[in-house]
Order: C-alpha cells, then sequence, then structure tokens
C-alpha cells in the first residue's frame, strides 16, 4: 500500500498561491463526482483531473499543507460551495403550543361550561309574575347578584388561560433548551483538518471544500470527500447504503468516502468536496424534510429538516443567506434509520400511562356526581314548587325555570371542575421540567423527558468500564524491560541506550499521529491527552523517560510510513513499517500482551542484547509479570519490534500471519486507568437503592475483575458471575445457534461482569434482561455506551446514557441521556431525580384527591341538603386554583433527598396510590368532612351567629357560610404540608426550607386568601370575619396537621379493605388472587411495632444465651457445644444455601416477607415457605422474627449466599437514618445470633 502514500508534487504545493482567480471546479461538477462509486470515480478524476493532485490544484489547495487558513479565502469557498450546516426546522410557535395546550378534553368541557354561564349572566329576564312562580323564586336577581353574575364565567375562564399558558410556555421552554443544548453540543463537535501545514481541530461548521481532513478509526465523516493516503481505511457506510459490509478503500480501488459513514478502522487523509446541503447526506436530509415536514416529534433532538424548495433554492443560486441558525450535520448516522421519524412515536412512558387511566377515571367519578347533583336538584326544584307548594305552570314563568336550571347547572359543572384534576398534567409537567433543568446542573443532558422519570424505576445498570467508572486518563505506571519488573516507571538511566532508543523510536512511530500530549489548559493541571487513551499513556512514557516523541514524528512524517496495519478488534494490535535505506525494513508493533508475546521468538535482556524466547520463558512472564500487572487492573500492553533483512527479499505484505511473527520483545508495560474516586460510593448506592450494576467491558476478564472489585460491584466472597464474551455466547446458544432466551435466564440474574465482550454481546445482554420474565418484577435497563458500536444497546435499553466527552456522535443520537462530564455518579443523580419525579406526582396527587373528594362531598351534600352549594362557584374556582396550580407548582419542585435511594425501585406496576396513600386521603377527608358538617349545621350555634342556612337566595353574604369557606381553605394549606411525605413519615416539616418555591406558595396562599375573605365581598361571597372568627378558623386549618399524625399511627396492613388506583397499564394480565399480596409498602407505623417486637426478643435472646454460657463454664464444658451454629438456625442464611430453598427448583419459595417492604415488591405468594422442623422454642420465635424482614436483596437475594455484615451489633436494628426501611440489599438482617 506504499502507493496510496502522497509524496505531493508542486503543481499540488503551489496551486493555494493564486486567489484571485475563481475555483476552475463549480457545485455542480462536484457534486456528480460524488455520486459516482469505485472504478467509475477512477475513471471521471483520471480523465477531467488527471489525478487527484489535479483536483487539489483546480480547489486551489496542497495535499500535504492544505489551505493556508486565510479568512478571505474560506469566505469565499463558504460562498462557493456552501457551508457545512444544514439548516433546521423551524421551531413551533408560542401560539401553535397554545393551541397544542388547548386541545385537552377538560379544559374544553370547562371553556364550554364557562361561555354558557357568561352568556346566561347577560340573559335578564321579565319581571312579570316573578310572585306566583313560587317562593323559591323569591327576588332570584337582586342588582348586586346580577352584577357578580359574569364573575363566575370569567373566573373559569381566566384559570384556563393561566393553565393553557404555564403548558404552553412549559413547551416552549422545552424546546428551546433542547435548540440551546443542541447548539452547545454541537459547538464542542470538532474534527482535524490540516491548515497551513499544521493540524487544527476546528467545529464541523467551519470545514470548507478543498480542506484536507484527516480521517480516523470511530469517526463519523463531517463531509464528503476523496481520500488522498489512507492506511487500511474501511468504513461502514451502511447508514447511506444499508450495505452492513465494511468497505475498504484505496486510491486505486475506491477513494469515495461520504458524509455520515463511520470509519470502522485505519486512518487517512482526505480532500473536502462537498458540505452541508450538498453532501450525500445532506442530500437525503433535504429530501426527508420536503418529505414529511411537521411530522417530527418536537422532542427529537435533531430537527434538521427544511422544505427541500429552500435547499433547491440554495443549490441553484448559491445563495449566501440561510435562515435559522447552523445546526451541524453530525449525527447523520443513524444506521439506516434517517427516517426514524416517521416511525410511531415511543410509546407512553409508565408515569404518564398511569396518569391518563387514573385521569379518566376520577373525570368519570366526576361527571357522574355532577350529573347527579343537577339531576336532584332540579327534581328538588320541582317537587318543591309544583308539589309542596302547588303552584300551576305558568309560561311567563319559564324564563325564571330556565334561570334555576342554569344555576344548578354551573353548580354541576363546579362541582365536575372541581373533580378533574385538571393540574395532573401540569403538575407532570413541571415536574418533569423542573427535573430536566436540575439534571443539567447534575450533568445529565436529557434528550427525551421521560427518560428522566423511567430512569427512576430503572432496576439494572449496564456500564461501560472505561471513562465511566474510571478516569478515562490512562498513565503507565508499571514496567518489564530489560529484564527487570519495575513497579513504578524506571529513571532513563536504568535502561540501555539501544532498548530506550528502540522503545521511544517504536512509541513514536507506531502511535496514531492524531494521538497526542498537550500541555495542560489551566496552570498546574494535568497535560491534555489528546487521540487514543492507551497511546496517549505510551507516549507519556516517553515524556517520563526524558524523551520527545514529537522530533521522532518530525524526522519520519506520516506520509514516510511504509505501512501501517491499523489497530482493530480482531487484530488487537497495531504495527508500523519503516523502510531503511539500505532497502531493509524494520516493523514496531504494540497490542494486548496475551497475544503478542505468542508472536514473540526473542526478548532484549539487561545487556541490550536479544535472547531466545521459549514457551517456557512466556509462561513464566506471563505469570510473574502479566498477571500480577492484570489483577490490580491494570491494561498490559506489549511492545515489540522485527527486522526484515534487505537480503530475504521484499516480504508478502498482505500476508499478516506471516508478517506478524518472529517478534523481538522490547517491553511489556502496565497502563492504568484509575477508577473515579467517587465511583465506589456511588455504586453503593445503587445496590443499596435495589439497582443492580454490571459492567460490560471489552478488557480481559482480570482486569475487569480488579476494577470490578475496586468498585464495589463484586464483594469479596460473593457468588457472582464473571464471565467472557465468548463463553456468554456458548452458553445462550442453543446447538443450532440461536440465542435462546431460556439460557440468557439462567445466567444474567449472577452475572456482574461481561468481559472481552463485543457490542453484539452487549445488545443480547441487555434484550435478554428486558425480555425476561424469570422474576416477578420485570426489569428496567439503564446502559451506558460511548462507542459507534453501542449504538445498539443504548437504543434497545430502556435508558440510553451517552458519554458527552469521550462518546461518538452516534452514541449520543442512540441514546436518551447524555452524561456531559462521563461520570457514573451522574448516573444515579439522575436515578435519584427519576425516583423524584414520580415522588413529586405521588405527593400532588395525594394532597389533590383529598380536596377532590371533600369539595365534591360537600357540594354535592350542601346541593342536596340546603339546595345551595355552600361553597360558591368562584370559591370552589380558587380552591381548585390553590390544589391545581399552585400545588403542582409546590409539590412538582421539591428537591430529591438521599433517602429516595433508601428504597427499591416501583415497578411498572405499582400503582400510583398505594395504601398508605390511601390511607391518608381517606383519613383527612374525613377529618375535613367532620369539621365542614359540623359547622355548617351547628356552626351558628357554635360561634354565636346567624344561619346562613336556607337565607333567602337575595340575602348578602353570611358570616356562616364565609368562616366554612375560610375554615375549607385553611384545612387545604395546612394539608399540603401533610402531602410532603407520602411513606407516612413522621416529620412533614424535615428539608422544608429547602424548598423556597414550596414556602413562597405556602405564604402567598394564606394572603391571598386573608384578602379573598377581608376584601373579597361580593364577587368572592365573602364577608369579613373578626380576630377570634379567625383564629377558630386557624385552629382548626392546624387540626389537620395533628390529624395527619395520628392517621400515620394506624399501621396500613390493618386496612386491608383500601384499594389502590393508578396502576400501570399491562394490570390486567396479573390473577387475581396475586393482586391482593402485592402490597409489600413502606409503612412507618408497622415499622415502630416491629422494632419493639425484635427488641424484645433479642433483650430474651441474649439472656437466654447469657445463662447457657454461664452454665457451660459452670459445667467446664466448651462454651460452644449446646449452641447451635450460625447455619443450624432458621435465619436468612438458611433460606439462600439450602437447596429446598433455591428459586431454580422450588415454586417461588420466598421466606416470608411482610408487609415492611417497599411498595413495589412482586406478589410474592406469603407463608409459601415451610420452616424446616427442628426448631426449638427459641430459635423458632427467631425464625419468625427474622423472616419477615428477609430484604429482597438485589433481586436475587435467594439465590446467593450473603457475607455477615462487619456491623453486627446495629444490623438487628433499623439503623435510624433508613426512614426505618429494611437494611441495605447485601446485608440482610442476620437473625439473631448476630447478638451474641
Amino acid at each position: 500500500m506504499a502507493n496510496n502514500s502522497f509524496r505531493g508534487s508542486k503543481r499540488g504545493r503551489h496551486a493555494e498561491a493564486n486567489h484571485e482567480t475563481g475555483f476552475s471546479c463549480s457545485l455542480q461538477e462536484l457534486r456528480s463526482l460524488m455520486e459516482l462509486r469505485g472504478a467509475e470515480a477512477i475513471t471521471r478524476i483520471q480523465d477531467s483531473y488527471g489525478d487527484i493532485n489535479g483536483l487539489c490544484a483546480r480547489l486551489r489547495t496542497s495535499p500535504i499543507e492544505g489551505l493556508d487558513g486565510n479568512l478571505e479565502d474560506i469566505n469565499k469557498r463558504k460562498q462557493e460551495f456552501g457551508q457545512n450546516t444544514i439548516p433546521p426546522k423551524k421551531p413551533k410557535t408560542f401560539v401553535q403550543l397554545v393551541w397544542e395546550a388547548l386541545q385537552d378534553v377538560t379544559l374544553i368541557i370547562l371553556e364550554v361550561a364557562a361561555v354558557i354561564s357568561l352568556g346566561l349572566s347577560f340573559y335578564h329576564p321579565p319581571d312579570a309574575g316573578r310572585q306566583n312562580c313560587g317562593k323559591a323564586a323569591g327576588g332570584v336577581e337582586d342588582e348586586g347578584e346580577a352584577e357578580a353574575g359574569w364573575i363566575e364565567g370569567a373566573a373559569i375562564l381566566l384559570s384556563v388561560v393561566c393553565v393553557v399558558l404555564v403548558t404552553a410556555f412549559n413547551d416552549w421552554s422545552k424546546e428551546k433548551q433542547f435548540r440551546g443544548l443542541q447548539n452547545r453540543i454541537e459547538q464542542e463537535q470538532k474534527f482535524t483538518v490540516i491548515r497551513g501545514g499544521q493540524m487544527n481541530q476546528i467545529k464541523i461548521s467551519e470545514i470548507v471544500v478543498g480542506d484536507i481532513a484527516q480521517v480516523k478509526y470511530g469517526d463519523l465523516l463531517p463531509a464528503d470527500g476523496i481520500l488522498i493516503q489512507g492506511n487500511d481505511l474501511k468504513i461502514d457506510e451502511s447508514s447511506l447504503t444499508g450495505e452492513s459490509d465494511h468497505v475498504k478503500k484505496t486510491l486505486d480501488k475506491d477513494p469515495m468516502l461520504l458524509s455520515g459513514t463511520h470509519v470502522m478502522e485505519g486512518s487517512g487523509k482526505m480532500l473536502v468536496t462537498a458540505v452541508g446541503v450538498n453532501s450525500q447526506t445532506g442530500i437525503i436530509f433535504t429530501l426527508l424534510g420536503a418529505g414529511e415536514e411537521g411530522d417530527a416529534d418536537s422532542e427529537e433532538k435533531k430537527d434538521k429538516k427544511k422544505e427541500e424548495l429552500k435547499n433547491k433554492d440554495r443549490k441553484n443560486n448559491k445563495s449566501k443567506n440561510k435562515d435559522g441558525g447552523p445546526v451541524e450535520m453530525e449525527p447523520l448516522n443513524e444506521d439506516g434509520e434517517k427516517k426514524k421519524k416517521s416511525l410511531p412515536k415511543k410509546e407512553k412512558s409508565v408515569l404518564q400511562g398511569k396518569l391518563t387511566k387514573l385521569a379518566v377515571q376520577i373525570g368519570k367519578a366526576g361527571l357522574f356526581m355532577s350529573g347527579l347533583t343537577v339531576l336532584i336538584l332540579i327534581v328538588r326544584f320541582a317537587i318543591d314548587t309544583f308539589l309542596i307548594q302547588g303552584i300551576p305552570w305558568h309560561s311567563q314563568c319559564f324564563p325564571i325555570y330556565v334561570q334555576f336550571m342554569v344555576k344548578f347547572f354551573i353548580i354541576g359543572v363546579t362541582v365536575l371542575v372541581v373533580a378533574v384534576p385538571e393540574g395532573l398534567p401540569l403538575a407532570v409537567t413541571i415536574s418533569l421540567a423542573y427535573s430536566v433543568k436540575k439534571m443539567m446542573k447534575d450533568n445529565n443532558l436529557v434528550r427525551h423527558l421521560d427518560a428522566c422519570e423511567t430512569m427512576g424505576n430503572a432496576t439494572a445498570i449496564c456500564s461501560d468500564k472505561t471513562g465511566t467508572l474510571t478516569m478515562n486518563r490512562m498513565a503507565v505506571v508499571q514496567a518489564y524491560v530489560a529484564g527487570r519488573y519495575y513497579k513504578k516507571v524506571p529513571d532513563p538511566d536504568l535502561i540501555p541506550a539501544k532498548i530506550l532508543d528502540l522503545l521511544v523510536l517504536g512509541i513514536g512511530v507506531n502511535c496514531a499521529y492524531t494521538t497526542k500530549i498537550m500541555p495542560p489548559e489551566k496552570e498546574g493541571g494535568l497535560p491534555r491527552q489528546v487521540g487514543n487513551k492507551t497511546e496517549c499513556a505510551l507516549l507519556g512514557l516517553t515524556l517520563n523517560l526524558r524523551r520527545d516523541y514529537q522530533t521522532i514524528r518530525n524526522e519520519i512524517p506520516e506520509e514516510k510510513l511504509f505501512k501501517v496495519y491499523t489497530f482493530n478488534s480482531v487484530r488487537k494490535s497495531m504495527s508500523t513499517v519503516l523502510k531503511n535505506h539500505d532497502g531493509s525494513y524494520r516493523m514496531f508493533s504494540k497490542g494486548a500482551s496475551e497475544i503478542l508475546l505468542r508472536k514473540c521468538c526473542k526478548i532484549l535482556t539487561a545487556s541490550g542484547e536479544a535472547k531466545v524466547f521459549k514457551p517456557r520463558d512466556r509462561d513464566e512472564l506471563v505469570n510473574k509479570v502479566v498477571e500480577p500487572m492484570a489483577s490490580e487492573g491494570l491494561r498490559t500492553i506489549c511492545l515489540a519490534y522485527r527486522e526484515f533483512p534487505a537480503t530475504d527479499g521484499e516480504p508478502d505484505w498482505d500476508n499478516e500471519a506471516q508478517i506478524l511473527t518472529g517478534l523481538t520483545c522490547i517491553a511489556v508495560v502496565g497502563i492504568e486507568d484509575p477508577v473515579r474516586p467517587e465511583v465506589p460510593e456511588a455504586i453503593r448506592k445503587c445496590q443499596r437503592a435495589g439497582i443492580t450494576v454490571r459492567m460490560v467491558t471489552g478488557d480481559n476478564i482480570n482486569t475487569a475483575r480488579a476494577i470490578a472489585i475496586k468498585c464495589g460491584i463484586l464483594q469479596p466472597g460473593d457468588d457472582f458471575l464473571c464471565m467472557e464474551g465468548k463463553e456468554f455466547n456458548r452458553r445462550i446458544r442453543n446447538e443450532l445457534g440461536e440465542i435462546e432466551q431460556e439460557r440468557i435466564d439462567k445466567i444474567w440474574p449472577k452475572l456482574r461482569v461481561l468481559a472481552r465482550s463485543s457490542p453484539t454481546d452487549k445488545h443480547t445482554l441487555v434484550k435478554g434482561i428486558i425480555d425476561s420474565t424469570v422474576l416477578e418484577q420485570s426489569q428496567v435497563v439503564a446502559v451506558t455506551g460511548d462507542g459507534t458500536n453501542d449504538g445498539p444497546a443504548l437504543k434497545k435499553a430502556d435508558v440510553g446514557f451517552a458519554m458527552g466527552i469521550a462518546g461518538t456522535d452516534v452514541a449520543k443520537e442512540a441514546s436518551d441521556i447524555i452524561l456531559t462530564d462521563d461520570n457514573f455518579t451522574s448516573i444515579v443523580k439522575a436515578v435519584m431525580w427519576g425516583r423524584n419525579v414520580y415522588d413529586s406526582i405521588s405527593k400532588f396527587l395525594q394532597f389533590q384527591l383529598t380536596v377532590n373528594v371533600v369539595a365534591v362531598t360537600v357540594a354535592f351534600t350542601g346541593a342536596c341538603i340546603t339546595q345551595d352549594s355552600p361553597l360558591k362557584a368562584v370559591q370552589m374556582l380558587w380552591v381548585n386554583l390553590i390544589m391545581d396550580t399552585f400545588a403542582s407548582l409546590a409539590l412538582a419542585t421539591e428537591p430529591p433527598t438521599e433517602a429516595l435511594l433508601l428504597r427499591n425501585p416501583y415497578g411498572r406496576m405499582k400503582p400510583l396510590i398505594s395504601r398508605t396513600m390511601m390511607k391518608n386521603i381517606l383519613g383527612h377527608a374525613v377529618y375535613q368532612l367532620t369539621i365542614i358538617f359540623v359547622l355548617l349545621f351547628l356552626g351558628e350555634k357554635i360561634l354565636d351567629i346567624d344561619s346562613g342556612r336556607d337565607a333567602p337566595l337575595h340575602a348578602p353574604p353570611s358570616e356562616h357560610y364565609t368562616i366554612v369557606f375560610n375554615t375549607f381553605v385553611l384545612m387545604q394549606i395546612f394539608n399540603e404540608l401533610n402531602a410532603r411525605k407520602i411513606h407516612g413519615e413522621r416529620n412533614i416539616f424535615e428539608g422544608v426550607f429547602k424548598n423556597p418555591i414550596f414556602c413562597t406558595i405556602i405564604l402567598g396562599t394564606l394572603l391571598t386568601q386573608f384578602i379573598i375573605v377581608q376584601f373579597g365581598g361580593k364577587p368572592f361571597s365573602c364577608v369579613s370575619l373578626n380576630v377570634e372568627q379567625w383564629l377558630w378558623c386557624i385552629l382548626m386549618g392546624l387540626g389537620s396537621l395533628l390529624w395527619g399524625q395520628l392517621v400515620s399511627s394506624i399501621p396500613t396492613s390493618w386496612l386491608k379493605f383500601l384499594k389502590t388506583a393508578g396502576h400501570g397499564t399491562q394490570r390486567e394480565e396479573i390473577p387475581e388472587d396475586e393482586l391482593e399480596n402485592e402490597q409489600d409498602e413502606i409503612d412507618h407505623a408497622e415499622m415502630e411495632l416491629r422494632r419493639g417486637q425484635v427488641l424484645w426478643c433479642r433483650g430474651l435472646n441474649r439472656i437466654h444465651t447469657q445463662i447457657r454460657v454461664v452454665n457451660a463454664f459452670r459445667d467446664s464444658v466448651s462454651p460452644y457445644e449446646g449452641l447451635e451454629t450460625p447455619e443450624s438456625r432458621s435465619s436468612i442464611h438458611n433460606f439462600m444455601s439450602h437447596p429446598e430453598f433455591r428459586i431454580e427448583d422450588s415454586e417461588t419459595q420466598i421466606p416470608l416477607i411482610d408487609e415492611n417492604e417497599s411498595e413495589d415488591d412482586p406478589p410474592t405468594k406469603r407463608n409459601s415457605v415451610n420452616i424446616p422442623p427442628p426448631l426449638t422454642g427459641l430459635s423458632a420465635l427467631t425464625a419468625q422474627i427474622t423472616a419477615p424482614f428477609s430484604p429482597n436483596a438485589n433481586n436475587n437475594a435467594l439465590e446467593r449466599i450473603v457475607p455477615l455484615h462487619k456491623d453486627a451489633s446495629r444490623s438487628g436494628l433499623i439503623p435510624p437514618n433508613s426512614a426505618g426501611l429494611p437494611p441495605c440489599p447485601g446485608s440482610p438482617l442476620h437473625s439473631l445470633e448476630t447478638s451474641l
């Protein structure tokens, strides 16, 4: 392939000097050239330009020096051949977003009701004959009432406008954020070009026709071009052609490189010939934009489509102006998924599904209640007027009756308004938007909103090793060179000069020239590593040996390299051949030590001479050097070389197997990629939160295991699996080589490390876990990836995390969340935010439904008994505004706390409203209804005021009803504090000041309420109250806080009759009997009771043991003789280690799990475990106590034997900070023998 290298012609070098004349190559000409492939293209180049240098000359560029970077020249090129950007699709306007928000059904019902109400308020019936139309009609319309009539309709419309504007504004800011984000990502997208003989990293949008670009493994080509020089270049063109085979690119066979394709192997240089909308991908995008404009999902990050016409204009007029900011073409590579936007949208997220269902159910109930209210009012009115008073029907009374009907209708609509939780969609949007904004600060760049909430349900994370768990800053820390093993980098004086020269020369030329070490950006910072990190480590080694690799590279520029075998996943090594002056060749190789050492037949010794390297020596080297390095988590690289003497004639360079043998080993180095200091803690949090972390890496199994132990993915003494990709594939395939789900199910629950794995293995594993039904709880899997090849796994996962720094464009495009700092701890933050979204919605629901139940009941009973709702329509709307819009703001913006990571994930099936919440909702409703009805029917006696009941309709507002209204609102405001906790925790004020929005809203609502009552007057049907009356109202409001404590003291398990609501969508598939046992909830009241029992039993057990020990000593026997061994006890160990309790061979025999588990635990068949017979008094008691406590550790606790907790003395007690939850997975509560 020596002829691939371009030596440079005079014509090429001096072409760029003359900018004045135009380019002797038109845009159309280049476009038609780029449409050709292979031999046709070569013929065209030869016919039209002579050779590639001729084309460079026509484009006024030099293949070696590149463009000179003159600004005027660059702008001229942009003008002539277009910019390297594709115009984005126009964002939706605010008006469009408002229109979309108005499509909501509940809002439409409200609007209709409001319009009717408004219309009727302006209709005045004739006064005639009012007296003989029944006594209820007496003065139905007094002046004030008539004036205030329109307020109701207007108020409803106003609240609708509020909701719509907030929703639209949220969508708009989200869209804006995404675009800003997009631009930010694209600003960071750089590509290497040669300008003025220097390699420069420039923004992709700055690339122009005539640039000489450096392409290397892993690149996504940003523009079309023609190869000038290549080393073993292979391209994956499937994103354009759909052909999955890699295409080999050479100067003499196929030099055409197309934008949007991936470099899978090798490196080279290309001349850029088409950019932006004129490149192959640009043309496709243009067609796409014309095909389905406006069809794309607004949340899709890459909205790069524009109407075809605009692009056609641009091509034909070569116009300079462009609307829309530049959006890079970086993601042009969706592996044939260009048309992905026309696919159906991603199905609704788990939460949205549950909410929609719940909202529909509540809506139906509300509709039924409001219908019933109207019906009862009409029937009552008719009976009262025509039967009891016996008034005959008068046609002139008809308008008055109509007015009554309207009044009843409005009361009905008001009930409906209060019943329908239109705040729900708002709460979700606010909560998600707030989380997404805050997650940006935690280095999570969310691309699809629902990913944030799905993350809260994640049960498994499959993480890469390099860069995610480790720092991706490689450094050589150990070396075996000249016959000695150095535990740290040796002093250059200790290495013979001959070996040192070979080592430095080999590293200098046999690392990609694009890899280099740059000075640090900040003073005192670490040097910047650019390019392949492993190679950076080797270059760093040369610097540590006080040599400069750059001088070598200047002596031997890339063009002079005779042949390069680039690194790929099959070779696992890289070799570079240099041609010496005397016609002989020297080849330097580097690669995985286990592979290269097999190909070495000599090794350099301390004297600097080579000695024979036998298989026995090799095994010794592997045992004494390679394995110790790997077991410390180092990546081992072997550096070797081979001489090809001129006397042997020209070797056959294509026969790789022959070339890559008979090497001489120079050194073996151990490269460390240190574990990020914060990772072990983050992984512990994940495990504590019931999330299994698995490491999927391409590294060798020893290194992977060592890193997994450092991170805490593996604990010493665990019986989890670590396996290599080969072994994994062998185990999951049947005789025909097909993958079987049952086989995967046998492996994945125990698999923790998958080493030497290929991207397909990763995809297979993820798919296998997601599709698995072996555990009751269906798995939600998050995956991290950075490589091009991780795309399929990221797409398949429920949540895909791409690395923002190390990630390739393909990975980012396939992901849901981008980690801008490539750090695993950010994933834990994402889990926290995800769970927080879920909890925020639940808090809001708990609050909202309490108000709904109370308000609907009050309006309904009031209407039926007193023929008039105690809470007037405008008052109801104010209540509705508090509880919908404000409460959703207050409760949806609660910041997440670490406590969220102390429970297991909710499953896809967990109902939104758990039993504990149902208990809280009904408990508080009982209190509020009692107070309201007492005030309503006995208030005037208790507070010594005039009764407001049965007042004639034209009566002014009464103190009585004002007090009812005021008390009602105050109870809601204080109940909002109760709603902050949904698992029945005691301290409802905990962390309240960390949420300024919440405090502001509570205070704001109180203030507004005061103003409404004191100065609201007629429109709000209020009169001002005196201090004593205010104090009574506040006292009754505060009562709900005390009542809340009472409610949370009742263990939920006593309330088996309570139903849950808001289940997952596939609920129907679960048989009824299993549903019954599903509610394993966190319940603090229960825990307090249980804690008492445990302490009591432990005390008893301790006394028992002490007596035994004393007796043993008295009888001078071995003190341990009579005691049972821990194993003989019915402890959790028994459940795990005895075969009859293994999951594989028994029906879901799970230890008795009582109601103290987190709410999502699988529907276990309770009491199905038969405790083994040989239990005596106390140990039986022990068994009963320990069994309920056995936590469901990491989805498969029952399959493994867990090492004893270090802190045995405390493990029996529930740690104070865990808010009473079962102790962390991996440290089950050991039975009471720990207290010995």
